[in-house]
């Protein structure tokens, strides 16, 4: 017979008294978060909270990439290349997170959300600025986007912000050039307020850092690192688009969309698209043979 027992004693180091010391629920105001949820439907169903609680968690997580990705671009700027790319490492891992939540979003069934659907009026996830924001870093840039957030002043000043800013791919582009890449011109200069577009002329340069990977390792580190990212992103679209087709079929969006069809059509959307290019032409006999 076992004689372990099954109670742990309180050690009597551990802290009890938090008048004045910091508490983890002070620390982390638990109070404000754990009271943020607040369904409008009526009667109010069970399923809601998953609703909403699923989209708050994703819009922390967005924040913290957000937060990643400004850092990744100063360093970025500043020749910090190593940290740069911690930094992308971070942000893949949470874009693992995003990707396995809408799992537990899809245990919702049609029956379920339609229960509920109807009192969430024109709000959508659409409307997400933070969603905006880390798209406008990446590259994704639309200007068209920003009368959507009229109604949201600070909302607007940082997808204006994050707008007229170099993205972190035309930082990484920068970096290039100034270590001896030949990264034409006309890129480097461009309107970055403007959508990035694929430019051929840049894909040679892949060429040669990824074959001669051993002389540009940390570039060629980069460019994976990049990819990842990219594919990660794609990955989340598709959870995103399956999520919503099994939950909602053809449905219109409720933010005014045409829901699946709208959805589909982001996974044509690319950040990087010299890094997809370069894959046709490496190996290629007679190809690029610079040093």
């Amino acid at each position: 017979m076992s004689t372990r027992s099954h109670e742990r004693p309180i050690e009597d180091e551990i802290v009890r008294d938090f008048k004045v010391n910091l508490s983890y629920g002070k620390y982390l105001h638990l109070d404000q978060i754990l009271s943020a949820q607040h369904p409008v439907s009526t009667p109010v169903h069970h399923d809601e909270l998953l609703f909403i609680l699923q989209h708050q968690t994703s819009e922390l997580w967005l924040k913290l990439i957000l937060h990643e990705l400004r850092e990744v671009q100063r360093r970025l700027a500043a020749d910090e290349l190593r940290p740069a790319l911690k930094g992308l490492a971070r942000v893949k891992h949470i874009q693992h997170c995003l990707t396995e939540q809408w799992s537990v979003l899809a245990t919702l069934t049609p029956t379920e959300y339609a229960e509920f659907r109807s009192f969430l009026g024109t709000s959508s996830g659409f409307q997400s600025y933070q969603y905006r924001a880390i798209e406008f870093t990446l590259g994704n840039k639309d200007r068209q986007m920003l009368p959507v957030f009229d109604h949201d002043p600070a909302a607007q000043a940082m997808l204006t912000e994050a707008l007229e800013r170099p993205s972190v791919y035309d930082e990484f582009l920068r970096l290039l050039a100034r270590r001896g890449h030949e990264v034409p011109v006309t890129i480097l200069e461009r309107d970055v307020t403007e959508g990035y577009r694929m430019h051929p002329e840049l894909v040679p340069v892949f060429v040669n850092i990824y074959e001669h990977a051993e002389q540009h390792w940390e570039a060629y580190e980069a460019c994976e690192e990049f990819v990842d990212l990219e594919e990660n992103f794609q990955y989340w679209r598709f959870r995103h688009l399956k999520t919503v087709e099994r939950t909602i079929g053809y449905k219109r969006g409720t933010g005014g969309s045409s829901g699946v069809a709208f959805l589909r059509r982001a996974l044509d959307l690319t950040f990087f698209p010299e890094l997809y290019a370069v894959r046709t032409e490496i190996g290629v006999p007679g190809g690029n043979d610079a040093p």
